[in-house]
This record gives C-alpha cells, structure tokens and sequence, in this order.
C-alpha cells in the first residue's frame, strides 16, 4: 500500500500545514505551477516526489520536471499533466492519447477547482486537487490524499485550509 499526497499550485508557497501531510505520505505527487523550487525541494528532503511543471513555472524547473509524467504506483498507471482539462473536455493537447491509451488515473491542475470525478467513458479516474498556494482566485487552498492498494484506489480525502 502506498499513500499519496497530491498537490498542485503552490504558485512557491509551501508552509508547515502542507509539510505535515507530506510527512504522513510515502510519495508526493505535484501537478504544476511549482513556481519557487524551495517548494519541490522542502518536499524532496522529506519524501520520494514526481511532479511536472506548469505554465507559471521557469525554465529551471521545466529543466528537472517534464511536462507529462506517466509512470506506475503499484497496479496502477497514472498520467500527471498541469493543464489536461476534464471528462469529456479535455485539452487538445492530451485529448488523443488519453482516448488511444487512458490511464487508471488521470491528473492535471492549472484550475485551482478541485474536482474528483470518474470518465465512465474511458474507464479512468480524473482528479485535480485545486490549488495548494496563496496565489489565484480560489477561496479555499486544497490537496488530495489517498491510498493505492495494488490495483485499488482507497481512502481519498480533501484537505482544505482557509486561504
């Protein structure tokens, strides 16, 4: 079993409230808009991270984060992208891969609207975890936990702090 923290735009904000749950997690996951890579490295001192740039993001961190990850976490396939939209809307620039070859779990930020929905279509679960920064238009800054069992997905839980 592996437990997940999921975040995504801190816009360089990372405080001890987020580092807390890094700490309860065993992997982090970071979908864009880093911003200052103090955040990236504070969680990279701390536990095992996969992230991918965002819009915001400088060429030093485009340099150590590649715009799409898609990887494994024990049975399941996840592909992690900033802007890739949402079921049945998504991004031209992701639209045609994620119908020819649809992850388990499809994540993507850029929004700042947290949002945790199935594609029955493409039999994936799409999650964005909003925004985790002081930066932007969201009243209430956001984050995901779960849990990945094999090929289950368990556990899921928003955690909201005032903005």
């Amino acid at each position: 079993m592996t437990k997940i923290l999921l975040l995504s735009d801190t816009h360089s904000h990372i405080d001890d409230n987020i580092l807390k749950y890094v700490n309860q997690a065993d992997e982090i996951w970071h979908a864009g808009d880093i911003g200052d890579l103090k955040v990236t490295d504070a969680i990279k001192a701390l536990k095992p991270l996969r992230a991918v740039f965002g819009n915001i993001d400088n060429a030093e961190a485009r340099a150590e984060f590649p715009e799409h990850n898609r990887f494994q976490c024990e049975g399941i396939d996840v592909w992690m992208t900033h802007i890739g939209g949402y079921p049945p809307r998504y991004n031209n620039r992701v639209r045609e891969e994620l119908k020819a070859n649809p992850p388990d779990i499809f994540i993507s930020g850029h929004s700042h609207i947290l949002k945790v929905m199935p594609d029955k279509k493409l039999d994936l679960l799409h999650i964005n975890p909003g925004a985790i920064g002081t930066h932007g238009f969201h009243k209430v800054r956001t984050m995901v936990r779960f849990e990945i069992d094999g090929k289950q997905i368990k556990n899921l839980e928003v955690i909201e702090f005032k903005r």
